[in-house]
Parts: structure tokens; sequence; C-alpha cells
């Protein structure tokens, strides 16, 4: 068989793993259904550096929660725009909201988990809902986030909002978080394996058990980590403490980045803790170049230059199986059509901030968020 024949099957076998992977995971990915017990109460808590552009409506939509009993805690990690005095000015018109200011920050840790840490010790209900100042949550967010953790045996639960474009490259880039949650991570391990492996979870909107939360170290445990997505759930595991995913479409909303600038920079920040490590960058690129844009290189060469039929064929089933799951997520997530269309443009644009972020951690570079610098760090892991 001719080596472009190979290189084709090889490019069908990687597009149709998360195809495949995908729409079993489709099937077990829902929206939380069960019910909190009348008497739940849950502390909804949000880290706010300059965040004055996001934190008005971040906190009316959280103190919106029905069916639960809540407070909202905000902790203003040394703002030094109008964070604070807009928290003061809502917090003096419901007394649910209580304004918080950060300690200083101590060497070694990230500025996101020393605010979450400060928070949890100042919540007074038994469930800590942790959540980004630029989630907005429905109104029974919280009472479904709360009924999923209470309802398991898990003593984390996270779901991932939609994911709000609104300019190209977040809608080429960002939607790449379903593709690599739901095309590469089996959720059916996940939920029968213990194994911190299997750990997932979005930073945006994580709640936790208070005491599997402290059994597990708290974020005192990934004190120096920048991705809590990932390394707070495998803290939890770590400890016997069972963690879960939801799909948190319809009940919460994000637009994390604006603009090119800010895509490439927050994905770079974490990439050393995920994807870009010396040993998991090769396979992950293998996996995502191979499986999501060679076929079109192979049918572009198609166009070109004369290929066996075998090669052509393989590699249109193989862009077909690509594009059809990316379509697939288009639609369940109400993500951009044209990211979609464009889907091998974002998987380059994802290897190249992962391959920059490798070559920064490897240069010793600090990785730099919110007006801080953190040193780069480089370990095993998965998105």
């Amino acid at each position: 068989m001719p080596t472009v024949t190979l290189l084709a099957a090889l490019a069908l076998a990687l597009a149709l793993l998360p195809l495949g992977l995908g729409l079993l995971n489709l099937c077990l990915y829902r929206r939380p259904k069960a019910e909190p017990p009348p008497d739940a109460a849950v502390s909804i808590l949000i880290p706010a550096r300059n965040e004055e552009a996001t934190i008005a409506a971040a906190v009316r939509a959280a103190l919106s929660s029905c069916g639960v009993s809540v407070e909202v805690v905000v902790l203003d990690d040394h703002s030094t725009d109008r964070t604070a005095e807009i928290v003061r000015a809502l917090a003096a018109r419901d007394p649910r909201l209580r304004l918080e200011t950060a300690p200083p920050l101590p060497p070694g840790w990230s500025g996101k988990q020393h605010a979450c840490q400060a928070l949890a010790g100042l919540a007074r209900h038994p469930v800590l809902l942790f959540q980004d100042a630029d989630v907005r949550l429905a109104p029974d967010a919280a009472r479904r986030a709360c009924g999923a953790l209470l309802a398991g045996r898990a003593g984390l639960v996270s779901g991932f909002p939609r994911q709000e474009t609104g300019t190209l490259a977040e809608a080429l880039v960002i939607p790449l978080i379903h593709v690599l949650l739901l095309g590469y991570l089996p959720m059916v391990g996940m939920r029968w394996s213990g194994s911190p492996g299997f750990a997932a979870a979005c930073g945006q909107l994580i709640a936790v058990r208070r005491d599997a939360y402290e059994r597990a170290g708290g974020h005192a445990s990934i004190a120096t980590s920048l991705h809590d997505g990932m390394t707070l759930p495998r803290a939890f595991r770590r400890v016997g403490q069972g963690t879960d995913l939801f799909d948190a479409t319809g009940l919460a909303r994000c637009r994390m980045y604006r603009g090119w600038r800010e895509v490439w920079s927050g994905f770079s920040k974490n990439a050393t803790e995920g994807m870009a490590t010396p040993v998991a960058l090769p396979v992950w690129t293998l996996l995502l170049f191979g499986g999501h844009v060679l076929p079109w290189l192979l049918l572009g060469c198609a166009a070109l230059v004369p290929l066996p039929e075998a090669a052509v064929t393989l590699a249109a089933l193989a862009a077909a199986a690509g594009l059809l799951f990316r379509l697939l997520l288009a639609v369940r997530f109400r993500q951009s059509l044209a990211g979609a269309l464009l889907h091998p443009v974002g998987i380059l644009i994802l290897l190249a901030i992962q391959w920059s972020a490798l070559l920064r951690a490897r240069r010793g570079r600090p990785a730099e968020w919110r007006g801080r610098a953190y040193p780069s760090t480089s370990r095993t892991g998965a998105p």
C-alpha cells in the first residue's frame, strides 16, 4: 500500500476516535435534573480582580438564584479599578451579598487559588459554588448544581457554561474546549474510576461539599496552579473524593476572553499544566493534527497532484468525520458556525499556542495573567 494511503488511513483512524467517543460522551454529558434537599444552602463565591466591566452582572445573576438559599461573597483581590465600589453599592441593597478584601498574596501562590481559599474560609454554607466573575448564572443554576452534588457521592461537580464568542479568534479556539473534553475524555472511565487521570472540571463553575473540600486540602493543595479545572479535581480524587461533570450550557454563560490577544494569553497561561509538556504535547499533536488537519492537507494535495483513489477516499472520510463532530458540538452547545467550518484552522492555532507555551517554559519565562507573573512549570497532563 502506498505511503500516502497509509497516511490517509491513519488520519481516518485519528478522526474517528473523537467522533466515536464524542457520540458516546454526548449521551452521558447532561444537564443535572436532581433536586437538592428543601433546606439546601449554597455559598456562591466570586474572586474578582479588576472586574468592573463584568462584576455587576455576575453578582445580580447570582442573587437571582431560586430554589435554594444563597449567600454571595465577592473577594476583591486588590483591584485597581471600580470593582469594590460597584460591589459595595450592590451589597448596600441586598444583605445576602458581602464584599471582602483578599489578604496579601503569599509567595508561591497563584492569585485565583489564594482568593478561592480565602473565600472558602469566609463562606457560611455547606455547599460552596465557585464561579468566575465573568460567569452569568441562570436563576436555577445554583439549585441544579447543588442537586447534582448532593444527589451523588462526588465531592466536586463542575459544569461547562455556554461559551460566548464575539470575534473570529474566540470562535476558532474557545469551542475546542468541548472538542478536547468530549472527544478525548472517556466519561465512563471518569465515573467508574477514582483515578486522578480521569479528573476534569471547568474552573468557571465548580461546586464542592465543604467537608470534601477540606479533606482534599482545598485550594491550598493547588496553590501554585493556574489550571484549577484540572488540578482541583485531581486533588479531590487523590483523597478518594469523586468528581463529576455536567452540561451547564443552559445554566450559565461566560465570555471568557475578548479578542486575539486575550485568547492567546489566556490559553497560554496554564498550558504547561495540561497539554504543553514534553511528554504530552507530541502525543496531542499527533492526535489533533493527524485527525483534524492532515485529512484536509491530503485533499488539498489531491487537488494539485494525482493521489491514489483509496487515499483520497480515506482522506475525504476523515475530513467528513472531523467536520461532523465539530458541527454536532456547534449545534448542541450553541457555538459559532463559522468557527466550526474553519475547524482545522482552530486546531492549528491551538497547537501553536501549546508549542509556544512549552518553549516559553523551557526558556524559564514566566506566564503572565491579570498583571501578575508566574513561573512556568511543566507537568504531564491532559485537558
